[in-house]
């Protein structure tokens, strides 16, 4: 079918208030996330200025992923995006566990953000309880999100304004320092071999390196989702899809060689903020605050993402009958309120966890999620696979390069990456952790199914080709 006789994305009520720079921006902000500014400290540590490498890979399987998706996006828009595509190339119980499992870690994500921005406030207000101001937080971008999906789409855009601005300045500043423009700055690269070599750890840390960087990508799908509350979802999600390797490149690859290229990767600094340090290496006045202030913007525009995201998916999962029909309901502005304040509940439980049983629930709560974006992500390359071979891909906007072989590629891949996770001290208990939420989920489904044995049609969701 071709695109230009397909009917645009049936939204199921939801209001279709999101721009196009409102999409850019959602795609853009989602890529950048607090793991860039603190998280790569610790892949950095762990792997020397090779880090770079690891960040690149990831970057790249990141893209071959988001490309994949796109293509289904741009020539068959749907309600709940890459949930529907499982359902459709792989069944009622694939679909289930994707939207679920999805579902489950952004409202932990929620959690984790409403926490850590909880953390960063308490530097500016330490007589105040981390819980408190974890609630205000949450609270606030809940209500923000409850106005409207253009209120969501505002926050985001200035939010992710914020952090593209930061690393552009970052970028500046760096180059100036890399060139010796910049006062007092030696200039050169000779960071990137003088500490024990450009991979001091060898070629082994940079791979186990990937598995990490990886999970620092997780959200550029989120405009996928969003483009449901798009007037032109098709150009809105090929114009920011085309465009996610120049994001890739510049905003992760570059701004962590400039962290490596001008403070020694073994700095105890580094794992605490490499941004920071860089800024505190060039003299920058009032270094830390101004980084604490640029990770709090980010932790922020994750919370707000995350809210918005999760409603959206269970608002999908409503609509073909695996969530409570109760759920569906929207308010006259088009928002699935009570979607949204049910992951809004989980999220405050969390915070809760967070204040009461820090080593114990929510330690739980957070390794519990962990690999759960990388099995969704698998899903997503293997549903592109079989809808793929559906379809005439002559008619096709918007194709995944070389296919077949670099889409089994991907796979293959992801599966390396999945497995890496599986077995790597650091992180095989969030492996083990994430498979029992997956277990969880189907026999959720199981229970689903033998409740409601006939399937639901979707209210909206995939054009059939």
């Amino acid at each position: 079918m071709s695109s230009q006789h397909a009917p645009e994305i049936e939204t199921a009520g939801l209001a279709q208030g999101l721009k196009r720079r409102h999409m850019s921006l959602i795609a853009l902000g989602g890529v950048i996330g607090a793991g860039l500014f603190v998280g790569s400290g610790v892949v950095i540590r762990s792997t020397g200025p090779a880090a770079v490498i690891s960040f690149l890979v990831a970057g790249a399987l990141t893209v071959l992923i988001m490309r994949m998706l796109a293509e289904m996006t741009v020539a068959r828009p749907a309600l709940g995006s890459f949930y529907a595509y499982a359902r459709e190339a792989l069944g009622e119980r694939a679909g289930f566990a994707v939207g679920w499992m999805y579902w489950y870690f952004f409202v932990i994500v929620v959690a984790v953000e409403a926490v850590a921005g909880g953390k960063l406030v308490q530097l500016w207000l330490p007589e105040v309880p981390l819980w408190v101001i974890s609630l205000v937080l949450l609270t606030s971008l809940t209500l923000t999100n409850l106005v409207s999906a253009r209120s969501y789409g505002e926050f985001e855009y200035w939010f992710s304004s914020i952090k593209v601005a930061a690393i552009v300045v970052f970028l500046f500043l760096g180059a100036l320092a890399v060139t010796g423009l910049w006062p007092s700055a030696p200039g050169g690269l000779g960071n990137l071999t003088a500490h024990g070599g450009f991979a001091p750890h060898g070629v082994g840390a940079v791979l186990v390196a990937v598995v990490p960087c990886v999970a620092f990508y997780t959200g550029a799908e989120i405009v996928t989702i969003a483009a449901a509350e798009s007037a032109e979802p098709r150009r809105a999600v090929a114009n920011a899809m085309r465009s996610i390797i120049l994001r890739v490149v510049a905003f992760y690859v570059l701004s962590v060689l400039v962290v490596v290229a001008l403070v020694p990767w073994n700095s105890p600094e580094i794992e605490v903020s490499p941004y920071a340090a860089v800024l505190q290496a060039l003299h920058v006045p009032g270094a830390s605050t101004i980084m604490n202030a640029i990770v709090l913007t980010a932790v922020l525009s994750c919370l707000n993402s995350a809210l918005y995201t999760s409603s959206r998916m269970l608002f999908a999962l409503t609509q073909r009958g695996d969530a409570p029909s109760g759920l569906t309901k929207l308010s006259r502005s088009g928002v699935p309120r009570r979607a949204l304040l049910a992951g809004t509940v989980v999220g405050y439980l969390s915070v809760i966890a967070a204040y009461v049983s820090p080593d114990l629930i929510f330690a739980f709560l957070v390794n519990s999620y962990g690999a759960v974006a990388l099995f969704v992500y698998l899903v997503i390359a293997i549903s592109q696979v079989r809808l793929r071979r559906r379809v005439d891909a002559a008619q096709l906007p918007l194709k995944m390069w070389l296919f077949p072989w670099l889409s089994y590629l991907t796979i293959a891949l992801m599966l390396v990456v999945i497995a890496a996770m599986a077995v790597l001290p650091d992180t095989r208990s969030q492996f083990w952790l994430s498979l029992v939420t997956l277990v969880v989920v189907l026999v959720g489904y199981e229970v689903r199914r033998r409740r409601a044995p006939g399937t639901t049609q979707p209210t909206g969701g995939v054009e059939q080709p």
